[in-house]
């Protein structure tokens, strides 16, 4: 038996230590809301906070969270920054098919975390691992920014 701390509650998981965080998100407790997208932690679909830093899920053992605190998609909107991004994300209609958006919202709000009056090159370098297949960078671009100074 695992315990995990996931957007700050405890959950006892029963799965073999090599299993994928992502899976375990998904499929073991039902927050969908972390996707799958390329299966080899390239396209940043399955973005996740551990201890506040963005980490790729779909390739991240269970074993290797230990006590560090996990947040996802479904909880990173009740953190101030989170909270920022995805109201930037609403107002600057970033969404197209909605797929990435995850992963987009979780790496950026990392970013004004760690940067909170980040220039171009830094929104560039830290979602640069993040792919969307729409072609949304240039709203992505503007809502991080319209999230920094909100």
């Amino acid at each position: 038996m695992t315990s995990l701390l996931i957007n700050g509650e405890i959950h006892q998981v029963d799965v073999p230590g090599d299993m994928p965080l992502l899976w375990v998100l998904r499929d073991v407790l039902g927050m969908t809301g972390t996707k799958f997208g390329c299966g080899i932690a390239q396209c940043g679909a399955c973005t996740v906070h551990i201890a506040g830093a963005p980490v790729r899920s779909c390739l991240l053992p269970v074993s290797a969270i230990g006590t560090q605190p996990v947040t996802t998609i479904e909880a990173v909107g009740t953190t101030p920054n989170g909270h920022k991004v995805q109201q930037a994300w609403l107002d600057k209609e970033v969404v197209q098919c909605g797929y990435c958006q995850s992963g987009q919202i979780m790496a950026a709000t990392a970013l004004l975390n760690q940067t909170p009056k980040p220039s171009d090159a830094d929104i560039d370098a830290a979602m640069s691992g993040n792919i969307c297949r729409c072609g949304t960078y240039v709203r992505i671009r503007e809502a991080i920014h319209t999230a920094a100074v909100a």
